[in-house]
């Protein structure tokens, strides 16, 4: 019968408390006992000097291994701690930015995104799997000795899986796995992984939900009409669909919180320069990226972005600008065409000016926009949508970036340098 895990620590510890005195005297029964006879010893000089000599390296190796059993007992106890322990379940992100101070435990539910053979340079085979989560990936190094080797061979791509056990942060590979397992998920927890973790769903809720009420209160009934039809056809698409690849908003749903917080910084800022159209930004600002639901879009049932070959051959920007075409169409082709014909700005103008602000925000034809900004709106578009996603950057640097003094990080690209903390905000100290 298997003894308990408390018996192993019972007894570790019970080797861990004696006294240094105690195993020195049983170390000097053990020689002794080995020691030559009396009649041994008159036999010269010169083996007694060998036998000496013998004695004390029995007596180092008798030390040596000493502490081996103590530090082999120790590793023993630490992996009896892990297993009795139960891990927090935390998303790939929450790890990378924990594990910035030392190693952590802890459990992590993903999707394999790529599962492939390698081999080192001196032919030891391993796994290289990347997995992802709804917030992050990281890349996971399967040696041939480990116990999950022959398990995580046979994984596919798009299988989801538990990493349970200690993370920490290689100075060369960044975040990796070390004394791990690993087991396939439920159906239960496949579903909830795929919701995300509940404050990035919360939050991109509000963000849907905001972006439908700003809609709602465009005052001129084309753009309104022409950005209701999209979130009717395509809402649920764009819901899934990431700002970008890599560098800000990189995860499902990113584009939805991107544009509801442009939004946001439109609706504050044109109080403030009443010469800008707050209608036809709203409707810029919703379809300016809206040809990444081609480009970054995710699937229902995972978080590996495809690639489309429309997005491909032709960019976001162009798709943008035959979306609303087509969109427009659509609207006109129903009884609204007659309907706007009288209206001021003619209907027209409105179309071309909303084309503009989608093909000049990347603000320059170096970055990929076939004409710079050539307008109030069209301006105003693109350094809102600079500035919120150099702020993104920022803040997911400070939680995943390596510190590399106090308060200063290493560079994420694609900012211009290292990162540095903020100034803390003034805080009025209390009265009385």
């Amino acid at each position: 019968m298997e003894r308990p895990i408390s018996w192993l620590s019972a007894a570790n510890g019970s080797v861990f408390a004696q006294s240094d005195a105690a195993i020195t005297r049983r170390r000097a029964l053990r020689l002794r006992a080995r020691a030559p006879s009396s009649r041994a010893k008159v036999e010269g000089s010169r083996r007694s000097y060998l036998k000496t000599s013998a004695t004390g390296f029995l007596g180092f190796r008798s030390g040596m291994a000493r502490r081996r059993s103590h530090n082999n007992c120790k590793c023993r106890l630490r992996r009896a701690n892990l297993i009795l322990m139960t891990s927090e379940l935390l998303t790939i992100s929450e790890v990378r930015r924990r594990t910035q101070n030392g190693f952590l435990t802890a459990r992590v539910h993903a999707q394999v995104e790529s599962a492939a053979a390698r081999a080192t340079r001196e032919g030891k085979p391993y796994c290289e799997i990347s997995i992802a989560d709804a917030c992050d990936r990281m890349m996971l190094r399967v040696w041939d000795n480990h116990p999950d080797y022959k398990s995580c061979s046979a994984l596919q791509d798009g299988d989801f899986i538990e990493i349970d056990g200690e993370f920490a942060q290689h100075q060369q590979f960044g975040l990796e796995a070390k004394s791990w397992k690993s087991r396939s998920l439920t159906s239960d927890e496949i579903a909830n992984l795929l919701a995300g973790p509940p404050e990035l769903r919360a939050k991109q809720s509000s963000d849907s939900a905001f972006i439908i009420q700003a809609v709602a209160a465009i005052s001129d009934p084309r753009l309104r009409g022409i950005c209701e039809l999209f979130l009717k056809d395509f809402g649920e698409r764009f819901r899934r669909t990431a700002a970008a690849r890599n560098y800000h908003h990189a995860r499902r749903g990113g584009l939805v919180e991107h544009t509801a917080q442009m939004m946001r910084v439109a609706l504050a800022l044109c109080p403030l320069y009443p010469q800008l159209n707050l209608d036809l930004l709203l409707a810029g600002i919703l379809f300016h990226d809206s040809g990444k639901l081609w480009e970054n879009h995710l699937p229902e049932d995972g978080f590996t972005m495809g690639f489309d070959e429309r997005g491909e051959l032709m960019g976001h920007i162009s798709i943008g600008l035959e979306l609303v075409n087509s969109l427009w169409r659509k609207l006109q082709a129903e009884e609204n065409g007659r309907a706007w014909e009288n209206l001021v700005p003619p209907s027209e103008d409105c179309r071309l000016h909303l084309l503009h602000l989608i093909a000049s925000h990347h603000g320059d034809m170096q970055f990929g926009s076939p004409v710079y900004p050539k307008t109030p709106e069209a301006m105003t578009l693109h350094y809102i949508d600079n500035l919120d996603a150099r702020l993104e950057m920022f803040a997911a640097g400070y939680l995943t970036a390596k510190p590399i003094a106090e308060r200063i990080f290493d560079r994420v690209r694609p900012l211009p340098g290292n990162l540095v903390k903020s100034l803390e905000k003034f805080v009025t100290a209390s009265s009385g």
